[in-house]
């Protein structure tokens, strides 16, 4: 059988370049919906006015059938009056005629069926002098044709004015996919290929394990097994000498998976270079020949090979013909004998008991010794020539080619009328004859082959790498600076400020280690448990507390408010990062008793106060050591999903002995005690509630609320410490308070500025402030200017300094305010992490002021963790911290504006569905429109059902696909699927190439390509490549675009164009997320069914 398949680069090798050929590849046709709308008619006829027919193939061996009864049953429910079968049309290929009955169809004789019949569907050509004749004047036939190799044929439907549409003679355009019949042919054709060897093989085609030991394909004459000598099967697929539209690409694609799974040893051939990455994918040897000339043509095409090359490539097949074992072609011309690849002394050569399956034996074979339609043995070598590889797989043909036929047959008008429009693409291009005439073929344009683009040298000079006396220069000049730095740093401060800086030194280094090493789908987890230890923020405000049962003074009153918001943060925080990982638990996790941690918490504290009854000693230090482990710990649980949980409970232990070795530090009375247990129970009840009530989807506007609680209290802490005793403070004191004061109320404003635009009630875009570096420079200045003077008026005239104090807190609340507001909505994600860090910052001054090492420690965690999580997502967008904090991506950065000329391909839901049955490999690519939707949980369901029937699902995750880091997965996990097959873009980005379809939700510019594309606003921005994919099916509401257009709007104002929405293996689902989903999962269920 001829057949032909589109078969795009595996790789987008320059984004300008596909901008380029898009407008040839899709202009000067219409599609037929858009011309009848344009005209303002309605022509046709009605479906309700026509009767399909579908008769029994008569050809021999020909066991397949045109439509099946769930596509008769579609034809029925989409309007047409009658769907006639004749009788036993489908019983060979498993359908019988009471499955039609129950479809709605009508089971007739063959007399009655052509006689009634105003559209005929078959599958092979009518035959002439039979079927021909039986055909009524006027009707329409759609089957496999092939009008060049049967002339008569197409004379005789021309003389009886029948309207011919050949399956076969669909153009090879994106919107055409659906209706690809040869495609689905070829790739059952490769598949039973493959079968056909091994049954006649009559040897595994894999080493196997015996009862009588290890069978191998034979011994050396030394007697010894080879045990890695498998069967090689070489494809000598898409070999041809002209332009091919043979099956070359599905069927020698599918043959080698289909080998490559059986344990074969794979070998494949092509004149084009492209297909190197495609053979190789599947896991084959590409092969190729000394003589360096380019086989493609252009659009998946080959050309005419020069003698040279085919000299060279005739003595490849003949090295390869006394190696291998069996051999696979699939070279075909249209309207031309296939070319002989394998000659007789090729044959002669191979090994005895050796295959050779010609899948072009229908028109003549590859190979000198193949008969069609027999099996010949030459030299001990089987030749198979069938020409009817789908009729040996009827059922699974049928189904296909039913899909095939019925999509094109409903793609023939609009609205319930069915009319052939001679101005649409894909009708004229299938249209043989009409009305009585012939119609010559529609030409196939090739595009240009795509030449690579050319490399500047500023590139080529970036692109050099080190020498390495350069690297080692360099890292002894970053060593030389830092000991050198430390040495000034000693020499001018003092003994107090050393010893916390030496604690802030080491657990930040500690903290970076341990932080690079969570798992990423832990990240959100991560900012949420370091939120619950950075309320030990409230510790600073015990040093400040005082009175009674109640406050009797400013400073104390407000350290009391400073331990209530440190409370809601530790048990909100600890509450939600509980709730978080438990999602992560799978049922086959081992029971984790968790209650046990209880113990150690039981001993502490017994212990702790035992030993405080008898006198201090280095208790206080003791339990500072202890938190501060349990704080590191907890960090490092977060590496993988198995010990998170343990994490959890850590933290837990880790701030509950900080404030026990605080307290016993403080020294309170019981009154004060009360006072204490008082304001840390409302706090914690505060805590409890709002981290029961919040959901996945509302975790990164709750996390910027605790960041500015932390900021809150460290602005109290810090101004009731000065407050309470101004006489005896260092100046090192009056430094870190002032400093705890301005990074917590940047932290404070800041915050709620990130949770009113992540809960959407505040504008996202960039708040336009007139001269808006200035502002911030001036607020920046005028901190500096008013910390001079409060350090120098404190000791001597307080109130004066009190006044400066409060400028600087109202001053810093300003600039939290000013410099968040005027960062877009897209850039929130990185605006949280930096404020994670300033929080613990915060903690880290408020250290130095009163001198606490564990305070020091956590705060460095916390603050080294909010820096690499800042810098991640940084990373992830190919953009500088100063950059979204500061600035924005500069006009003059891009030279050009984008813009992509072309054609969407829309799909359904049932072509969808169809396409995910029978997928082999899925990656579902998700972002935050799915959290938007809430259609984690039918996703969920939707990987279930392709799993359960032995589908290879796998989710990719890009670091900016939600609002925080990580939330994606936590979203996933919620759903419960199963964390092991969510990967992140690092993880997956290579197999995307040996996906069958990747399906994209809500994260339609974390696969934008134009990143590739110099110049972009998005130039450098790593990206998926989902568009590597055989299919991409992008889930939508509408053509806008979503993260990278708010990137735009941020800073230029205009739109980022995604070109992978215009590529041929690119189609578009528009509609709600959750609704495609939900239609997406009943249709795989029926299909179960």
């Amino acid at each position: 059988m001829a057949c032909r398949a589109f078969h795009p680069s595996p790789r987008l090798s320059h984004v300008s370049s596909l901008l380029r050929r898009l407008p040839l590849a899709f202009q000067g046709f219409h599609s037929s919906a858009r011309t009848h709308q344009e005209k303002g008619t309605i022509d046709g006829i009605p479906y309700s006015s026509l009767t399909v027919g579908v008769p029994l193939e008569t050809f021999p061996n020909e066991r397949r059938v045109a439509v099946t009864p769930q596509n008769a049953a579609l034809l029925r429910k989409k309007g047409f009056a009658d769907v006639l079968v004749e009788k036993n049309a489908g019983v060979h290929a498993q359908f019988t005629d009471d499955m039609y009955i129950a479809a709605g169809a009508k089971l007739v004789s063959r007399e009655e069926l052509f006689k009634a019949s105003d559209i005929t569907l078959k599958v092979r050509p009518p035959i002439l002098g039979q079927e021909v004749d039986l055909l009524k004047e006027g009707t329409t036939l759609i089957s496999f044709l092939y009008p060049i190799q049967n002339k008569d044929t197409v004379d005789a439907l021309a003389l009886r004015k029948v309207n011919a549409l050949a399956m076969d003679m669909i153009p090879r355009i994106s919107r055409a996919q659906v209706f690809d019949a040869l495609s689905s042919m070829a790739n059952i054709s490769g598949y039973k290929a493959v079968l056909e060897a091994s049954n006649h093989f009559g040897r595994f085609l894999s080493g196997q394990v015996t009862a009588a030991g290890f069978v191998s394909l034979g011994k050396s004459p030394r007697g010894k097994f080879w045990l890695l000598e498998q069967v090689r099967v070489d494809h000598a697929y898409c070999h041809s000498r002209l332009l091919s539209f043979g099956i070359t690409g599905v069927a020698g694609l599918s043959a080698i998976g289909t080998a490559r799974r059986l344990g074969a040893i794979v070998r494949g051939f092509d004149t084009r270079s492209e297909a190197r990455e495609q053979v190789q994918s599947l896991g084959a040897e590409f092969l190729e020949v000394s003589v360096k000339e380019e086989g493609g043509g252009g659009g998946g095409y080959a050309k005419i090979m020069s003698k040279e090359f085919i000299d060279a490539e005739m003595a490849l097949f003949m090295e390869q013909a006394k190696d291998v074992d069996i051999i696979i072609t699939t070279a075909l011309i249209p309207g031309k004998p296939a070319p002989k690849l394998i000659t007789n002394e090729m044959v002669a050569a191979m090994k005895q008991g050796s295959v050779i399956v010609d899948l072009a034996a229908e028109a003549g074979g590859n190979c000198e010794a193949t008969k069609p339609g027999e099996i010949v043995i030459k030299n001990g070598v089987s030749v198979i020539g069938y020409a009817d590889l789908p009729s040996r797989l009827p059922t699974q043909s049928s189904t296909l080619y039913s899909n095939n036929v019925t999509k094109f047959l409903l793609s023939l008008g609009k609205d319930g009328r069915f009319f052939l429009d001679l101005e649409d693409e894909v009708t004229r291009g299938a249209l043989v004859t009409h009305k009585g005439s012939i119609l010559p073929p529609v030409p196939r344009t090739l595009p240009p082959p795509v030449a690579p683009p050319p490399i500047s040298a500023k590139e080529e000079a970036a692109t050099k790498a080190l020498t390495p006396f350069q690297k080692a220069s360099r890292e002894v000049a970053t060593i030389t600076a830092g000991m050198g730095g430390l040495v000034a740093l000693g020499k001018s401060t003092g003994t107090a400020f050393m010893d916390n800086f030496f604690t802030f030194g080491l657990a930040g280094l500690v903290g970076y280690r341990v932080v690079w090493n969570v798992a990423p789908a832990l990240h959100s987890p991560l900012m949420s448990v370091t939120n619950a230890i950075s309320g030990m923020v409230g510790i600073g405000g015990l040093f400040v507390m005082g009175g009674g049962y109640f406050p009797g003074t400013i400073p104390q009153a407000l350290g009391a408010l400073s331990v209530l918001l440190a409370s809601v943060n530790v048990a909100g925080g600890f509450i939600i990062t509980k709730r978080m990982l438990d999602m992560f638990k799978r049922p086959t996790d081992p029971p984790e008793y968790s209650y046990l941690y209880g113990i150690p918490a039981v001993v502490f504290t017994g212990g702790f106060l035992a030993a405080v009854s008898t006198g201090m000693a280095g208790l206080v230090q003791a339990g500072y050591l202890a938190s501060s482990i349990l704080c590191i710990g907890s960090l490092s649980g977060l590496g993988s999903q198995a010990t998170a949980r343990q994490g959890n409970a850590l933290g837990i232990l880790g701030v509950s002995s900080g404030i026990l070795a605080s307290l016993a530090a403080v020294g309170f009375p019981p009154e004060v005690l009360v006072q204490f247990a008082g304001v840390a129970a409302i706090g914690g009840g505060l805590g409890t509630i709002i981290g029961r009530r919040i959901t996945a989807t509302e975790l990164p506007q709750m996390v910027a609320m605790l960041h500015s609680v932390v900021g809150l209290a460290a602005v109290l802490t810090s101004v009731g410490s000065v407050m309470q005793d101004l006489s005896h403070v260092t100046t090192l004191h009056l430094v870190t308070a002032y400093l705890g004061v301005v990074i917590g109320g940047i932290t404070f404003t800041g915050s709620i500025v990130a949770f009113l635009k992540l809960a959407g009630r505040m504008s996202s875009k960039p708040l336009a402030l007139p001269a808006k570096h200035l502002v911030n420079s001036t607020i920046f200045g005028a901190n500096v200017v008013a910390m001079s003077g409060f350090v120098s008026m404190a000791p001597a005239v307080p109130a004066v300094a009190a006044g400066y104090l409060g400028v600087s807190t109202l001053l810093s609340f300003i600039q939290g305010f000013t410099t968040t507001a005027a960062i877009g909505g897209a850039d929130m994600p990185v605006v949280i992490c930096v404020l994670n860090s300033y929080s613990g910052f915060a903690l880290v001054a408020e250290g130095f002021m009163l001198d606490n090492p564990l305070l020091v420690t956590v705060g460095s965690l916390i603050g080294v963790s909010g820096s690499i999580l800042s810098y991640i997502m940084c990373v992830a967008m190919n953009r500088s911290l100063t950059n979204v904090l500061f600035g924005g991506i500069s006009s003059g950065a891009v030279q050009e504006t984008t813009k992509i000329e072309g054609t969407i391909t829309q799909t359904n839901i049932d072509d969808t569905v169809d396409a995910l049955s029978n997928a082999d490999n899925v990656i579902l690519v998700v972002g935050y429109g799915m959290a938007v939707a809430k259609a984690q949980y039918a996703i969920s369901e939707i990987c279930s059902i392709l799993r359960s029937r032995g589908v290879n699902v796998r989710f990719a995750i890009h670091p900016v696909a939600g609002r925080m880091p990580g939330q994606c997965n936590v979203l996933l996990a919620e759903a419960s699927v199963p964390y092991d097959i969510v990967l992140e873009m690092d993880e997956i980005n290579d197999d995307f190439k040996e996906t069958d379809v990747t399906l994209v939700i809500g994260a339609n510019d974390t696969v934008n390509p134009i990143a590739l594309e110099a110049g972009s606003p998005i130039a450098g921005m790593p990206v998926l490549h989902a568009w590597k994919s055989k299919q991409v099916i992008v889930m939508k509401r509408g053509m806008a675009s979503g993260y990278v257009k708010r990137i735009a709007e941020n800073f230029r104002g205009s739109d980022v164009p995604n070109p992978m929405f215009y590529m041929p293996g690119t189609k578009m689902l528009f509609g709600d997320a959750k609704d495609s989903c939900d239609a997406i999962k009943r249709g795989l269920e029926s299909r179960a069914q």
